[in-house]
């Protein structure tokens, strides 16, 4: 089993059902093993008018290789209703791989860890509730000094308790 660190994010439809669906289909690909806190966060870049986001993260421990578990997630997003027509669009629901156990890749169809992870606070402010200390596998860079360096504005926590049967 491999322990995999997922951001997940919506703004279109009812983004709180659609992220308590995701966190349940998740168990198909692995063992839900920690969930942060839930985040309204202000849109990061894309089409200007987009609605505000709920982010959180899982760690998630899983027998699936890195390009398995993403096809997974790529599934999933599309059974919400995912499309991919704009770089940075409002979604239904996204499902990004931020890091698999300590696997680097720089192959275009599978970039780890997430290339911009480290740089963006609706994805750390999530990260720092699952583990501060996490490190990034080639910087050494933790996630609660990447968050400490990032600008906070528009990312705030929203709900402590919001999926109770994660476990």
């Amino acid at each position: 089993m491999t322990a995999a660190f997922i951001a997940l994010g919506a703004n279109l439809g009812d983004p709180l059902t659609t992220l308590r669906w995701a966190v349940t289909e998740l168990r198909s690909l692995g063992q839900v093993k920690a969930l942060s806190r839930l985040y309204r966060t202000v849109p990061v870049g894309g089409p200007a008018g987009q609605p505000e986001y709920l982010n959180a993260a899982t760690c998630l421990h899983t027998p699936l290789s890195a390009p398995d578990l993403l096809a997974g997630l790529h599934d999933i997003e599309a059974r919400a209703g995912r499309t991919r027509t704009e770089r940075w669009e409002a979604r239904t629901l996204d499902l990004d791989l931020i890091l698999y156990g300590q696997l680097t890749s720089d192959a275009p169809e599978l970039l780890l860890p997430h290339p911009r992870a480290w740089d963006r606070a609706f994805v750390l402010a999530p990260l720092s509730d699952l583990h501060p200390h996490l490190m990034h596998p080639t910087t050494g860079e933790t996630v609660s000094a990447a968050l400490a360096r990032t600008d906070r504005q528009g990312v705030e926590a929203h709900f402590d308790d919001w999926y109770n049967d994660w476990h």
